[in-house]
């Protein structure tokens, strides 16, 4: 197994971070925040003309169908420039979904428009989220919250369970956020996240809003899932390898008594934690991809990329506010941008204690 970047990675990585250093300044992070979507319509239209919107779509919907490991490259750099905007909750997870469990009509219908930027999907998993049936579909009830860019998407795939009867698993369908009874509401989150809380008020729905069969859902929610859980690691990697890079040129130029705060111990201590840390979260995450690439199992490598990504997020957090001091803490700084999408980014798709939860139970004899 040889988890160094083939020529063609390399090229994207330098490709990559050569068009986020451009167009996606911390300014403009910047303004998406503190918009009510959370999102920049030029930077996304920019992204969908190279491919990067479709990167994980099967090439016979416009994508490109490249390996989780090349995507892994992509959403490093993603992370590192915090490029705002539902690619994650659209194009990896809702996207996935779709691609896997949804019919030729449904794929043809919305895959396209996903790879060009037109369509923005996201998905709901909420407990309280009922279908039943009702003589010529389905209806929708319930509510579930943290429904990320709810706002922006045009179709929620939900994951919901029967209100009547006993189906053994979960059942996928697809709503139009324009249908009668589909409710959405901001919720507060940190740097302006945007996530939802979306109602469904008795939605009807065709039987053609089923992805794939009753009760069939779980293997492609579960395989979308991981595929979005591993990118997430990977724009964790990004993240805190920039703010590594921070640290260490202030560190390099901070001169308070005579001499540059990046030759004290407890600096340098500080910055070679995190530079473990993030090469051994570089390795489970690359690991993890191989494995899903080579079609392997591959729960348990992705439960401890996720728990070191966690583990990751908080000692970058810890380092650079630390080196940076108080300046840090004011919004002013960017250190406070990438501290506040790492707390995003730990809870979301499972913290730390729940994969360690996992990777416990799956050892337990």
């Amino acid at each position: 197994m040889d988890l160094g970047l083939t020529q063609q990675q390399e090229i994207l990585r330098t490709s990559a971070r050569e068009f986020l250093d451009a167009e996606c300044p911390t300014t403009l992070v910047r303004e998406a925040e503190s918009s009510d979507t959370g999102h920049s319509p030029e930077l996304w239209r920019k992204m969908a003309d190279l491919g990067w919107l479709g990167m994980g779509v099967p090439e016979a919907y416009g994508g490109l169908g490249a390996s989780l490991s090349d995507q892994a490259v992509l959403h490093e750099e993603l992370g590192r420039a915090l490029a705002p905007g539902p690619l994650l909750a659209s194009s990896v997870l809702a996207a996935q979904v779709l691609a896997l469990a949804g019919s030729d009509t449904q794929k043809d219908g919305l895959l396209p428009g996903v790879v060009s930027g037109q369509t923005v999907l996201t998905l709901a998993r909420g407990e309280r989220l009922e279908t039943a049936s009702n003589g010529s579909g389905l209806t929708l009830s319930g509510e579930s919250l943290f429904v990320s860019h709810a706002g922006l998407a045009d179709h929620i795939i939900c994951a919901t369970s029967p209100a009547i009867g006993a189906w053994p698993d979960t059942t996928l369908v697809l709503v139009d956020c324009d249908a009668e009874g589909v409710f959405k509401t901001p919720m507060d989150s940190v740097a302006n996240h945007p996530q939802y809380m979306v109602e469904f008020d008795d939605v009807s729905l065709p039987a053609e809003a089923v992805l794939g069969e009753i009760a069939g859902g779980m293997p492609a929610l579960e395989s979308a899932m991981a595929q979005a859980t591993l990118l997430q690691c990977a724009q964790t990697l990004g993240r805190a390898e920039k703010v590594l890079e921070m640290v260490l040129d202030y560190a390099q130029s901070r001169v308070p008594f005579g001499r540059p705060i990046g030759t004290f111990q407890a600096v340098q201590h500080r910055c070679a934690n995190l530079k473990v840390a993030l090469d051994c979260g570089r390795m489970l995450t690359y690991q993890a991809a191989w494995k899903l690439d080579s079609s392997q199992p591959a729960d348990e490598e992705i439960a401890m990329a996720k728990a070191q990504a966690g583990t990751l997020s908080r000692l970058a957090t810890e380092t650079g506010h630390t080196v940076f001091a108080g300046i840090s803490f004011t919004v002013e700084h960017d250190m406070q941008l990438y501290s506040s999408r790492a707390k995003i980014a730990e809870a979301n798709l499972g913290d730390t204690e729940y994969h360690l939860d996992q990777l416990a139970n799956r050892m337990e004899p």
